[in-house]
């Protein structure tokens, strides 16, 4: 098998696409890897705290490889930190990058550009499959998600919170995605097929934060200027871990 490490969110379209890599034995997984905020010690644009990050790595049992990076860290400093970790992770015999992005062509691209300086190949299981196919698919394998993030400009705050379930599909406005691949919302999975038992948490709070206009294709980094003017807000949905 390849060797390869998964690049891990804690949403959908991770939990999804990590099951269906686990059942083709095409690829040997040995690390889940992900970027936190050092700053707030939480999953970067989803908000979920470390903890939960760490229960859900226990569950799969996979090692987890968490990235922090600094606080209002930019594209340079951004593609220099993952490269000294992609690198090292080719150094150590890692062949491949899985991600579980679905349809967007230039995160695409940026991904494999940046894995091509280390000697990574990318791959990309649910590759231009139809949204609305995986999100029944995740609900029908049993996978359960919460939505922790939504894009105010979209759907309102209480979106935020929700169980991602046919209800939810159904209230959704025609214009945003049903997997949320435009970035409308952003999930915390907490339980389904890969994990040996669930992730217990409550509700917290629901925060608003404002964001500075965003100048690269990656989703898991935004750039805050010093004096930002604020172009896009999101709703988050806080996870207490129990």
């Amino acid at each position: 098998m390849k060797r390869s490490i998964f690049n891990w969110s804690g949403g959908k379209d991770s939990s999804l696409c990590l099951h269906h890599v686990l059942q083709s034995r095409e690829y040997k997984t040995e690390k889940l890897i992900t970027t936190l905020s050092g700053p707030t010690q939480r999953v970067s644009m989803h908000g979920v705290r470390q903890e939960l990050l760490q229960q859900q790595a226990r569950s799969i049992g996979l090692p987890l490889q968490q990235i922090f990076l600094p606080e209002n860290a930019g594209m340079s400093a951004y593609n220099e930190i993952m490269e000294i970790s992609m690198r090292e992770q080719q150094q150590q015999g890692i062949t491949h990058a899985i991600f579980g992005d679905i349809n967007l062509d230039d995160l695409r691209a940026y991904r494999e550009k940046q894995l091509e300086k280390v000697n990574l190949q990318a791959v990309f299981p649910l590759w231009n499959r139809p949204t609305q196919e995986l999100v029944q698919e995740f609900l029908h394998q049993g996978f359960k998600a919460v939505v922790v993030c939504v894009n105010e400009r979209l759907l309102n705050a209480s979106f935020a919170g929700r169980m991602l379930d046919d209800k939810f599909l159904q209230d959704l406005p025609a214009n945003v995605d049903p997997a949320g691949e435009n970035g409308e919302f952003h999930t915390f999975v907490f339980d389904g097929p890969i994990f040996s038992n669930p992730i217990h948490f409550t509700l917290g709070e629901v925060v608003r934060k404002a964001y500075a206009p965003a100048t690269n294709t990656n989703d898991d980094c935004f750039k805050q200027e010093e004096k930002p003017v604020f172009d896009s807000a999101f709703w988050f949905r806080d996870l207490l871990p129990v």
